[in-house]
């Protein structure tokens, strides 16, 4: 292979790079993108970017040689694994599809998942489908696809101008009472990458020393809800990374995945129309409140 030059056009103007080439480079795992923009084998207009680095129009993109798509181009992906992750459509339109995605699979593939829910959604509806933004493996709930460049285009001018509104769910340890706004610097591994995020904790219920509650994220941080409960001394049951697994053991109800999931979602369409969805909780989630009743 050799190098590819990309220049931008107008339906991309405006999406970060990680973005656009996790789209472009389609069978590719998301890890091996990450690392050829750290390494600055990707260019923009001969210079090294960021991640995060917003495309113009008429930028030249520079692809590496040598990229090995042959070796990932070809997934074969079971059909009964393709229906069970795209039988619980909540919504979809000529722009949009959400579903409830389900525990313990990733969006993307990487070293450790070869499979992603993006190879999975574009096997049944086509390559033209990409991801509006993540969920982590194990949080369940609303996640959004976009059909075409558009549609993309148009979720991420709506996040960035603060028109995407997202609420979560979660079951916490400890009582908790009323609401509260936690804005505070949360960082995933490297302390000096830092970022203030800002989330809004409501009541919803208690029980047993524990209570339900739900989220409303206002920045979209890696891990934002599950590391500001751990700030505030009112971890997520079940979180593996940032919980108390010794509390969630003495409740004495089992083992459960995380008690997190996406609720609700809702945006403006292109013709500026709000779409807003939401969904139930999954049978896990249910069995831990019924437990702690």
């Amino acid at each position: 292979m050799t190098v590819k030059k990309l220049v931008i056009d107008e339906d991309n103007s405006g999406r970060r790079i990680d973005n656009y080439l996790l789209s472009f480079l389609s069978s590719l795992p998301r890890s091996k993108i990450y690392n050829i923009i750290r390494k600055g084998e990707v260019r923009v207009n001969s210079s090294r970017i960021k991640p995060s680095y917003k495309l113009m129009e008429g930028d030249l993109v520079r692809i590496p040689p040598n990229l090995e798509l042959t070796k990932f181009s070809q997934k074969k992906i079971d059909k009964n694994l393709i229906l069970k992750h795209t039988e619980n459509i909540l919504f979809e339109n000529s722009n949009y599809i959400i579903t409830n995605k389900q525990n313990n699979i990733s969006v993307h593939s990487g070293t450790k998942n070869y499979i992603g829910l993006i190879d999975i959604f574009r096997k049944k509806y086509g390559d033209g489908i990409d991801l509006c933004h993540r969920l982590d493996k194990t949080t369940t709930g609303c996640l959004v696809f976009a059909k075409n460049k558009k549609a993309i285009k148009n979720f991420t001018y709506c996040l960035l101008n603060k028109k995407v509104e997202k609420t979560y769910s979660a079951m916490i340890k400890g009582i908790f009472k009323g609401e509260r706004v936690v804005e505070k610097a949360i960082y995933k591994n490297d302390k000096s990458k830092s970022k203030i995020a800002r989330s809004k904790f409501s009541c919803i219920e208690t029980y047993k020393n524990t209570s339900l509650v739900d989220v409303k994220i206002f920045t979209g941080r890696t891990h934002q809800i599950r590391i500001h409960a751990s700030q505030i001394n009112h971890p997520i049951l079940f979180d593996m990374k940032y919980g108390d697994s010794q509390f969630d053991a003495s409740l004495n109800i089992g083992k459960f995945n995380i008690a997190l999931h996406s609720k609700e979602i809702s945006f403006p369409d292109l013709d500026s129309k709000n779409i807003k969805v939401s969904c139930n909780y999954p049978n896990d989630f249910h069995n831990i409140i019924e437990k702690l009743r």
